[in-house]
C-alpha cells in the first residue's frame, strides 16, 4: 500500500506518515495519516483523500469492502524513521516498550541522539536513557502543554 500510494502523496507535497488498516465495528478502515510543513487542513486530507480513492479503484487491490480515511498524525506524531529522528532531534518524546524495563513500558524526555541500535531520551531530571530499538514499540512525539504556555 505504502509503495502504491506515496509518490501520489509526495507529488502533492505531502509525506506519508503512516499507513493504518484496522478493523472498525464490522468494517474495515484504511487509514492514511499526512504532513507537510505549516500542518494539514481538512481540505488538504479531502484532497488526498480523492486522489487516493480514485488510484486504488485504478489497481483494484483491496478485495472487499472499505472505508478510506485520510487524516494529519496530529501533534503527537509517530516517529517512524531515520529521517523523523533526525528531525525531531532535540524535542520531547515518548517512547512505549514492548515489555517492561526497569519496571515501566513508557519513557518520556527529550530526543537526545539515535544510531542503528538504540535511542537516547534527555529526562527532565537530566539523566540519560538509552533504549534498545529491538525493544521499542512506538516512538511518539510528546504534547507538553506546560513546556509551550
Amino acid at each position: 500500500m505504502e509503495e502504491l500510494v506515496t509518490p501520489l502523496i509526495e507529488r502533492n507535497g505531502f509525506e506519508l506518515v503512516e499507513v493504518e488498516w484496522k478493523p472498525q465495528r464490522g468494517n474495515w478502515n484504511l487509514c492514511l495519516y499526512i504532513d507537510k510543513p505549516g500542518g494539514v487542513t481538512i481540505q488538504d486530507c479531502e484532497t488526498i483523500n480523492h486522489e487516493v480513492s480514485d488510484l486504488l479503484d485504478r489497481f483494484d487491490i483491496i478485495s472487499h469492502s472499505y472505508l478510506l480515511e485520510v487524516s494529519s498524525p496530529g501533534v503527537e506524531r509517530p516517529l517512524k524513521n531515520k529521517r523523523d529522528y533526525e528531525r525531531y532531534r532535540g524535542e520531547p518524546v515518548q517512547v512505549s516498550t514492548y515489555q517492561k524495563i526497569k519496571g515501566q513500558k513508557k519513557f518520556y524526555g527529550l530526543l537526545h541522539d539515535f544510531n542503528k541500535s538504540t535511542l537516547t531520551l534527555l529526562t527532565d531530571e537530566g539523566d540519560y536513557i538509552e533504549l534498545s530499538f529491538h525493544h521499542i514499540a512506538r516512538v511518539k512525539l510528546w504534547f507538553r502543554p506546560d513546556k509551550y504556555m
